[in-house]
């Protein structure tokens, strides 16, 4: 029985594949796969003899290997850096502010109205109309602390 075998054309024909999907799903994921097929690919080329086996082998390792690099590359180079860190994290703009309780807090649930939006929050009991300053953000609800 004959072993399966791919030559160094359906590894690229794979590469190709990742790249078009990680054109179509944005995903800064498969261009590492594409790059590991792309090398294997060579590496079949190169040493024609190689069983299929040792050719998942090298691209598996290779996949890893890329994948890893890649994510330590995203991690360094591709994030950006602002002047404005809590842009799209509205609750922690929130974090040491002072507000009125638009609800009261009633076992440890009330509500306070920022701007034209309320916000749940967590806390000591109080009644409508007190003060308290924001200490924290859990998800969407935000801890507060009443002001002595």
């Amino acid at each position: 029985m004959m072993g399966l075998t791919v030559g160094g054309w359906g590894w690229w024909v794979a590469g190709l594949v990742f790249l078009i999907l990680e054109m179509v799903l944005p995903s800064f994921f498969f261009m590492w796969l594409a790059t590991a097929a792309a090398v294997t690919g060579i590496l079949v080329w190169l040493l024609p003899g190689l069983s299929f086996l040792w050719q998942v082998i090298i691209f598996s390792v290779l996949a890893v290997a890329t994948l890893l690099l890649g994510q330590a590359y995203s991690k360094k180079w591709v994030t950006e850096k602002t002047d404005h860190p809590q842009l799209n994290k509205r609750g922690e703009c929130y974090v040491g502010r002072v507000f009125t309780l638009y609800q009261a807090i009633e076992n440890g649930q009330g509500k306070i109205k920022v701007d034209d939006t309320l916000w749940k929050v967590h806390g000591e009991d109080c009644g409508q109309g007190t003060k308290v300053r924001v200490i924290a953000v859990s998800g969407t609800v935000l801890d507060v602390e009443p002001i002595a």
